[in-house]
């Protein structure tokens, strides 16, 4: 399952603390973007990919932090993560291919 929520920039470490030291939610896939780099506004996104019990209790942590995007939007943002995790890989693969 994966989730996308968009947060203030002002909120940021108080996010990142909630997800990270909840023992279930700090086993998923967190990331997190900064909007300007996807051509969005003064934002951060959260993009949460986990089990279903482990995103159900992302939606209870963060129902007062931020908000589920759309989906037009949440497509860009993991088309941006998906771009930026295959340059990585391709850069890995040159330095070990």
């Amino acid at each position: 399952m994966k989730l996308v929520y968009e947060i203030e920039k002002s909120d940021f470490q108080k996010v990142k603390d909630v997800l990270f030291n909840d023992d279930l939610v700090g086993r998923s896939s967190i990331k997190f973007k900064d909007g300007e780099t996807i051509g969005f506004e003064d934002k951060y996104y959260v993009y949460i990919s986990g089990t279903e019990e482990n995103c159900e209790k992302s939606e209870d942590l963060m129902k007062d932090l931020g908000e589920k995007v759309d989906k037009e939007t949440k497509e860009k943002v993991l088309k941006k993560i998906e771009e930026e995790e295959d340059q990585a890989m391709q850069g890995f693969g040159g330095i070990f291919g």
